[in-house]
């Protein structure tokens, strides 16, 4: 995910002032749990698995040590509530379910706002329920109201990531169906398959790397890779023989060589016939992804040869 928040930011409102709070003292902690909120998950229960804590009920007095000090090592989502809100009663039992699978991972803070107005205060809840992410003793995002589970688990992991955390990528079933059917050589179906990927999730980097590798498919079907690359070789400023000499070598892993020639091919051309090159070699790119140094090294070099 590009951008990990479901929602806007609301930091844009200025920093969280938590130093009330960083001041309570915390009190001996009960011998039985609060029994308020919904009844899904004990809270100070242990996740299963014996990975700690996964969900606790916090007050202003417990906030310092429960959520600030916690975050300093383990990621904290915090989670307003109220027993009179509805969608508190959707959101909070999914909350719960996920930190329990996160076995310790990360830990859900629940925080009743009409026992604790205090805390809401300082955290600018204006309606519930109110999501917090808190690392490293600081909040760094936020979401309100109810959400989706596939988007809930992608804040989480983005959540996860900046505390620190390793997060395993979890497997697309839609993907294994188009890369299935790539692999197959049904570049039809495997267009249709990506193409709803996108739809669906418009910065899925896999399903635009897998688009891009059937256009590469396509374009190179029925080519004599020698004789193409032959005919590139003794006509350097034909594009469309460059083009397909290009598609012949990323195939063949030789992606970097493929993209200097597309470089320079930018640097002798001009208006259409370089616009056409930049986006060819750019559609080259989405099938290494952004991370990829030769990706990154042949951006600069193409933003040298444009400007």
């Amino acid at each position: 995910m590009s951008d990990p928040r479901i929602t806007s930011s609301i930091f844009t409102r200025g920093a969280v002032d938590l130093s009330a709070l960083r001041g309570t003292p915390a009190p001996t902690r009960p011998t039985t749990p609060a029994q308020s909120g919904p009844p899904t998950g004990l809270p100070g229960a242990p996740a299963p698995g014996g990975g700690g804590v996964a969900v606790l009920d916090v007050t202003e007095a417990t906030f310092q040590s429960e959520v600030l000090e916690r975050s300093l090592s383990t990621p904290v989502v915090v989670d307003f509530w109220a027993e009179w809100c509805e969608p508190c009663k959707q959101l909070s039992p999914v909350l719960e379910r996920l930190a329990a699978e996160g076995d310790g991972a990360w830990v859900l803070a629940k925080v009743d706002v009409d026992a604790n107005p205090r805390i809401a205060q300082m955290f600018r809840v204006q309606g519930i329920p109110m999501v917090y992410a808190v690392v490293g003793g600081q909040p760094i995002d936020a979401f309100s109201g109810v959400v989706p589970e596939a988007q809930l688990r992608q804040w989480i992991s983005a959540v996860l990531k900046a505390g620190g955390v390793a997060v395993a990528e979890p497997e697309d079933p839609r993907l294994d169906e188009a890369d299935d059917a790539l692999m197959s050589g049904d570049l039809d179906a495997a267009e249709r398959a990506y193409r709803k990927i996108l739809a669906e999730s418009p910065a899925d980097a896999a399903a635009e790397a897998g688009l891009a590798q059937v256009g590469l498919a396509r374009r190179v079907a029925g080519a004599d890779p020698q004789a193409a690359l032959t005919a590139a070789e003794g006509a350097p400023d034909d594009v469309e023989a460059q083009l397909l000499a290009a598609d012949i070598e990323v195939l063949s892993g030789l992606a970097e060589q493929a993209y200097k020639r597309l470089v320079g091919l930018v640097r002798r051309t001009a208006g259409d016939d370089r616009e056409k090159v930049r986006q060819h070699l750019v559609g080259l790119f989405a099938i290494a992804g952004p991370e990829d140094p030769a990706v990154a090294s042949a951006r600069r070099a193409l933003a040298s040869a444009l400007f």
